[in-house]
């Protein structure tokens, strides 16, 4: 007898993908999204062939990033050129892409496992899961939004993303949902007398139980893959600025003058001991490389050893003097006026930052979502920026905060991570997703991140991914707080994605292994 969701699979499914989404922030229910992930399984082992489990996948991806990724509409509402119901089309639109990627993990799963014991299906449902959000994260210039490992923030989960990175997070939420299936048919066929063999399921129960011992226990420390060097009890007086500025307001010209005196006023006095005051990403409407009148005025605002890091623009022109492009950067500035280092932006946002096939897309009336003539660029510098007195920094600016083993260069790294953003236009569900996924980094890299965002959420975070300080949506304010001290290297740190992509190759062996 068929169970109650194989009747009606695709609709099974999509409510199932809808159903794990509420396990990311901003409702956190993690323990939901397992049980779907556990039901997604059920559902890709009991279909007729790959094809059809393809297409449950499909179906269950569908649901699961419509309802995630359901912020992305509100960005339409800042965009004068098009519709603001378009916001939504282009959520589904979005959500139908990305579908094929839990797909893919479908079809591998099965052409793997097939009809297999639940075990086989977990290890070959678990390792294709690992290679798809990779993929997902890497195709098309990527898109690594709430990866499956990121529901861990918040539980001592987290703490073994130092080890294997977010993918390995994911890979090891598919074995406990797997626990969780195999727990549930045991019960139904204890209750009716059913006993079963399944040659790979005590992997599963062994891996998953240690996995739940573990989370029960305490997760591991962050450790290092080198012994532990000595760091700073004490950083240095950081000072987060958030204006709360909307779009609507940092677009009109005419008040630049009053956005910058909420930033100047905000940005506090000088005092004895050094500071570094961070304001967020596009805080600047003037171009700093070009004005020094406009650097002047930032400079009265330091002391002598403070430095002040904000986001603004770098015009880019040919050789006939003509604008053709721009980056977005971050300038650090001294008590001087003077530029003490950049960094340009190398992950853009397609459609956000840059208008993909312009000439076609435009023609038939499309835009970016920032209306502009001009299409930013990637920038080519270094992750790393040292600023005179306060040591190294990782910038990533908004959206590159997302891309696991990404984030800071191993051979130079840095102290922290400044992640200034704007997340005005993520309506209420984007800005808890984003700070998520960046107090995974701090977790993963072993780094201090520190948020500057217009309208919420900014942040301090320490190594272990724990917000000491943050300022909520909406508000205006600053954080005054020391910058939280690096730890050593993790390992995920030194080896990056070639331990979740190498733990996903022993999860498709071992699938492989009872066929032989």
């Amino acid at each position: 007898m068929p169970n109650p969701v194989s009747r009606f699979p695709k609709v099974a499914a999509l409510a199932i993908g809808i159903a794990s989404a509420i396990g990311f922030a901003p409702l956190g229910l993690w323990p939901v999204t397992l049980i779907a992930f556990a039901l997604l399984m059920m559902l890709i082992r009991d279909a007729p062939s790959a094809g059809a489990a393809f297409a449950r996948g499909w179906v269950f991806g569908v649901g699961h990033f419509a309802l995630g990724l359901n912020w992305i509409a509100h960005a339409f509402d800042f965009q004068s050129a098009m519709p603001h119901w378009l916001g939504y089309v282009a959520v589904v639109a979005l959500s139908l892409y990305l579908a094929v990627y839990p797909a893919t993990a479908a079809w591998l799963a099965w052409r793997i496992a097939g009809s297999a014991g639940r075990g086989t299906v977990t290890l070959a449902f678990a390792a294709a899961w690992i290679a798809t959000e990779y993929c997902r994260a890497t195709f098309f210039t990527g898109f690594a939004w709430n990866l499956l490992g990121v529901i861990a923030v918040g539980t001592p989960a987290a703490a073994y993303s130092s080890w294997i990175g977010t993918y390995g997070l994911s890979g090891l939420f598919v074995l406990v949902a797997g626990l969780l299936w195999w727990l549930g048919a045991w019960a139904r066929d204890a209750a009716s007398g059913v006993r079963g063999r399944d040659p790979a399921h005590l992997a599963v129960v062994a891996a998953s139980t240690l996995i739940l011992v573990l989370l029960y226990l305490g997760a591991p420390a962050n450790r290092s893959a080198a012994a532990p060097t000595a760091v700073r009890e004490i950083g240095p007086a950081i000072r987060v600025v958030q204006p709360n500025l909307s779009l609507a307001e940092q677009r009109q010209s005419d008040a630049d003058e009053g956005n910058i005196a909420i930033l100047e006023r905000l940005s506090g006095l000088p005092t004895p001991a050094p500071r570094l005051i961070l304001w967020p990403e596009g805080a600047v409407p003037y171009y700093l490389d070009e004005e020094s009148w406009a650097r002047g005025r930032i400079a009265r605002l330091l002391g002598p050893r403070d430095i002040l890091m904000t986001g603004g623009s770098t015009l880019i022109y040919n050789k006939a003097g003509d604008l053709t492009a721009a980056r977005n950067s971050v300038f650090a500035l001294d008590a001087k006026g003077d530029i003490v280092a950049r960094y340009d932006k190398t992950h853009l946002v397609p459609y956000g930052e840059y208008l993909p096939a312009r000439p076609i897309l435009s023609a038939i009336g499309l835009a970016r979502l920032v209306e502009s003539d001009v299409d930013f660029v990637p920038g080519e510098g270094s992750l790393t920026t040292t600023l005179p007195g306060f040591g190294k920094v990782g910038v990533q600016i908004c959206y590159e905060i997302i891309f696991s083993g990404q984030v800071s260069n191993p051979a130079d790294r840095p102290s922290f991570i400044f992640n200034p953003s704007i997340d005005a236009w993520f309506g209420a569900w984007g800005p808890p997703q984003h700070l998520a996924q960046a107090r995974l980094r701090a977790v993963e890299e072993g780094l201090p991140v520190v948020r500057a965002t217009t309208t919420g959420i900014s942040a301090v975070i320490d190594a272990d991914g724990k917000v000491l300080a943050a300022l909520p949506l909406g508000k205006a304010g600053v954080i005054t707080a020391p910058l939280p001290p690096a730890k050593p290297p993790t390992i995920f740190a030194r080896y990056g994605n070639s331990i979740p992509l190498g733990l996903a190759l022993l999860l498709a062996i071992a699938a492989i292994a009872p066929r032989f």
